[in-house]
């Protein structure tokens, strides 16, 4: 499913904030949330540099996308549209219409609080609530996974944040029915 090409550029960045700049575990492995490497970490999800400032902000505005993934997970859709609303509230999106890289033009959403990426999840999130789509959000299913995906699959299907915790899930899977059948 694709929302709009806004749509899914933000909230594919806001799961991706979430699961650079909070704590967890990503196939058993613990998820590195230290202050030092926020900007590098930062800079790879946006593709640009990323000042220590900005890199402390964007850690907040992932503290706070987190409860929206969960509560989307556990089908508590109001839950979502609670914390949505709040967002919007707390980053004042506001539209605005841009041009550049020889793009034409067409929506950003801007803040006069904070981080403009806070503003434009906020509004991409609003958009899924919006869209009665908010089972497209979840938390991964693996094992030792507690990261967050956004489903853009056709049939709604999608259940693990990566490739490498799907297969892993299936190896394990696969050994648990050989070994029953031993």
């Amino acid at each position: 499913m694709n929302f709009d090409s806004y749509t899914d550029r933000v909230v594919g960045i806001a799961a991706a904030l979430v699961n650079t700049l909070t704590p967890g575990e990503h196939g058993g492995r613990p998820v590195h949330t230290d202050p030092e490497s926020r900007p590098e970490r930062c800079a790879t999800v946006l593709g640009r540099p990323v000042g220590a400032k900005e890199a402390a902000e964007l850690a907040r505005l992932a503290t706070r996308l987190r409860p929206v993934f969960l509560a989307a997970e556990d089908g508590a859709t109001d839950r979502v549209a609670e914390l949505v609303n709040a967002l919007l509230a707390d980053y004042r999106s506001a539209p605005q219409l841009s041009r550049h890289d020889g793009e034409p033009w067409h929506l950003h959403f801007t803040s006069a609080a904070g981080t403009e990426w806070g503003a434009g999840c906020a509004t991409g999130l609003a958009v899924v609530v919006d869209s009665q789509a908010t089972g497209r959000l979840g938390v991964c299913r693996a094992e030792g996974c507690d990261r967050v995906y956004v489903d853009v699959s056709r049939n709604a299907s999608r259940r693990f944040c990566s490739e490498s915790c799907l297969n892993r899930t299936k190896v394990a899977a696969f050994r648990a029915r050989a070994r029953a059948a031993t």
